[in-house]
């Protein structure tokens, strides 16, 4: 996975104009807005297609500076915390606390739908794995076709998204490591049933087919789904179906986890929470980078239009 990860990157990168001239002091610059503005939110930011030029391009220098400040806000972002982001996450964990309740029904459920038919299993699968390998796929298709077709919004998304992708992978391992969370799948010979237990970092474990038992907390297949959905979410609000096609496809992806019996359904919830954080922190600090390239970049046009409304002539807005 992770060399797939790498190629889709170059390939990505290699197809912009080159290493372009960046300031040292990009990333402070960054940074300082950053604290001035909540990179989970509270930006506007220009999404106009004519906004995406060769100014704020993402070339090969430019793509590793940016993404080297997403790690960095991203893993000092508990040091910048509000008070109001405090609460927030307070609320989020009773609210996990209290879903903790359910992981053991839904899953047990999970598995008496995943055992209903041969075809439930078999479109089960092709979603987790799309979830994976599939989607890396089918960013690398995006990435060629804003390409081949010059369309920059859509190769600059595609490339945030791999970006998205890459630190939620990042944070995602961080936490399975400290969480230590028993996967369903596996259990203790010693307990008829598998146990949602958090055993934290330092518990030891054998591994099964070269693969941890205790990495259950965030699903990583969530986490990453939702990051790039997130990107393109917010790339193209303006387009409602994308929005809707992008958190649908990874909607499908986490519960497809439980269905699979990899994850319990928090595990499925936090890591979906973890990709849209990180997904939006990644397009904020893009649209930061831009307005420091381009600060007069062309906003959002406005056109007087005249409809035709039960027979009557009325002005209308776009």
């Amino acid at each position: 996975m992770g060399r797939k990860i790498c190629f889709l990157i170059m390939f990505l990168v290699s197809v912009e104009s080159g290493f372009g001239q960046q300031t040292d002091t990009l990333v402070h610059k960054l940074d300082s807005l950053s604290k001035k503005t909540d990179s989970a939110g509270g930006q506007s930011n220009n999404i106009n297609p004519r906004a995406y030029t060769p100014a704020t391009n993402l070339d090969f220098k430019t793509y590793f500076i940016l993404l080297g400040s997403d790690f960095k806000q991203q893993f000092t972002a508990p040091f910048h915390m509000t008070k109001k982001d405090w609460l927030k996450t307070g609320g989020f964990i009773l609210a996990e606390g209290a879903l903790s309740f359910a992981d053991e029904p839904v899953q047990r459920l999970g598995q008496r739908i995943n055992n209903s038919s041969q075809g439930v299993r078999d479109v089960s699968h092709f979603i987790t794995n799309f979830g994976a390998n599939y989607e890396v796929y089918t960013l690398l298709g995006l990435g060629t076709y804003g390409f081949v077709f010059k369309n920059q919004k859509v190769k600059t998304t595609t490339l945030l998204a791999s970006q998205a992708y890459i630190t939620s992978l990042a944070m995602e391992s961080l936490l399975k490591v400290l969480s230590g969370r028993q996967r369903p799948i596996y259990y203790d010979p010693e307990h008829a049933e598998p146990e949602p237990r958090f055993h934290g970092p330092f518990y030891k474990s054998s591994d099964v087919n070269g693969k941890r038992i205790n990495s259950a907390f965030p699903s990583g297949h969530t986490t990453v789904a939702f990051s790039a959905a997130t990107v393109f979410a917010m790339e193209y609000k303006n387009k409602p179906l994308v929005p809707i096609v992008a958190y649908s496809a990874a909607t499908l992806i986490g519960l497809s986890r439980i269905t699979e019996n990899k994850h319990w359904i928090t595990d499925v919830v936090a890591g979906a929470v973890l990709g849209m954080l990180t997904g939006r922190q990644v397009v904020n600090n893009y649209h930061r980078y831009s307005k420091l390239k381009a600060p007069k970049q062309p906003g959002n046009s406005v056109s007087f239009t005249m409809n035709m409304v039960d027979g009557r002539v009325q002005p209308g807005v776009v």
